[in-house]
């Protein structure tokens, strides 16, 4: 039995308008469930941003972490100058006299730059036997200057409680005059200082290298 047509164009209605209102629910459940995927609580989207450095932990990028405190030196600017000071005052000094000198005049100033210790007094002595007869026959004098080249050892000794050292590179250079000739000769020495008290003091000195004797032109003749 037909059903009029009427009816017919009825159901047909019914059924677009449930087939349109199925495609909508499907839209709605696929639009939230995307949705519920790319947010966070609260509804904001969820970043997760890469280390700031390669092998920084993502717990860790963009904390402030303080740098490394930087190393205290073991001997200030301004006492470095105090012991190269010694060295230069020692090694000029060490090489400053004439023939007419005192040895215990002029060994006394000298060995208050220094430790004091004996083998420092047998270092800080003038010419002896035929070189100081010499000196002497000839009214010789000599004129010592030194200047710190550059610093070879910056150390603290804490385990034997020496204390606080340097030992530099110190040219020394010397002009002696003898019978009316002048010779200018110049060397190289390890210098060694340590701290007693507040004062810095000579504790050695070793010749670095061959030097330059009879370097310079003779005057005078």
């Amino acid at each position: 039995m037909e059903l009029p047509a009427e009816n017919k164009r009825a159901a047909l209605l019914a059924l677009a308008v449930l087939g349109v209102l199925l495609v909508g629910v499907l839209t709605v459940f696929t639009v939230f469930d995307g949705d519920d995927e790319q947010s966070g609580d609260g509804g904001t989207t969820a970043q997760t941003s890469a280390p700031a450095n390669p092998g920084q932990d993502a717990g860790d990028a963009g904390s402030d972490r303080p740098g490394a405190a930087a190393a205290a030196p073991i001997v200030s600017l301004p006492e470095v100058a105090k012991a190269h000071e010694a060295m230069t005052r020692y090694m000029a000094g060490l090489n400053t006299y004439d023939h007419s000198s005192s040895t215990r005049s002029w060994q006394a100033p000298l060995l208050q730059l220094t430790t004091g210790e004996p083998q420092m007094k047998q270092v800080t002595v003038l010419p002896s036997g035929r070189t100081w007869a010499q000196c002497q026959a000839e009214h010789c004098s000599s004129k010592g200057t030194a200047v710190v080249e550059r610093d070879a050892v910056i150390s603290d000794d804490l385990v034997r409680g020496s204390g606080r050292t340097i030992s530099s590179l110190v040219k020394v250079t010397t002009t002696r005059v003898a019978a009316g000739k002048s010779t200018t000769e110049s060397n190289e020495w390890l210098v060694s200082v340590k701290e007693e008290g507040r004062e810095w003091v000579v504790s050695g000195f070793d010749v670095f290298g061959l030097g330059d004797a009879g370097a310079s032109a003779e005057s005078g003749e």
